[in-house]
């Protein structure tokens, strides 16, 4: 399966809203193509170079594919795209194509079921609802409804202010209990930080 890899500062997960402004050439034709044929595009995180100008010098090779669900022109005359997080993938060789856009040959990696919420996810729920009042994720419109346990682990770990080798590591894991236990232990180091 081949994807068109758009290559940001961030780390995507499914289930997760991220707002965009388009401006490049290669990035509104893949958005344009994406569009009509109603596909998506892969977030990958750059792990060297910037999101403006030639390819990165390295990305991640784990990604989540992104989903348009809504667009508009913005004030400053760029174009705006709301995407969803769908389907995580492993990019297994990359093709930089003439018009400097990326793509990927992807396995789609399986996902495990979302399994019910647990009492000991109490404090990670409510720390969700807490980040939610932020007005910079409150604007993402995401909702802090989890509907299980896999959904709870996507929205902490897309959220919270972990570095994004950790966020990518996250990624990588498909048990969401691992998921949970990965961020518990990132909290905990975030937390000796800030009382350090």
């Amino acid at each position: 399966m081949t994807l068109p890899l758009f290559p940001l500062n961030t780390v995507l997960f499914p289930g997760c809203i991220l707002d965009l402004q388009i401006f490049e050439a290669r990035y509104l034709d893949m958005i344009g193509r994406c569009m009509k044929q109603g596909g998506g595009f892969g977030v990958v995180c750059i792990l060297e170079g910037q999101e403006v100008g030639p390819a990165p010098a390295g990305h991640a090779m784990l990604g989540c594919e992104a989903v348009i669900t809504d667009f508009q022109k913005q004030d400053n005359g760029l174009l705006g795209i709301r995407v969803k997080g769908t389907r995580r993938f492993k990019v297994t060789g990359t093709e930089l194509q003439r018009d400097q856009l990326l793509v990927a040959d992807v396995e789609w990696l399986d996902e495990a079921a979302d399994p019910p919420l647990l009492e000991e996810d109490d404090d990670l729920v409510a720390l969700l609802h807490a980040l939610a009042e932020h007005p910079m994720v409150a604007a993402l419109d995401m909702g802090t409804e989890v509907s299980g346990r896999q959904s709870l682990a996507n929205q902490l770990a897309y959220l919270l202010p972990f570095p994004e080798q950790d966020k990518i590591d996250l990624l990588g894991l498909t048990d969401p209990a691992e998921r949970l236990a990965g961020i518990q232990v990132l909290l905990d180091d975030l937390q000796g930080e800030l009382f350090a």
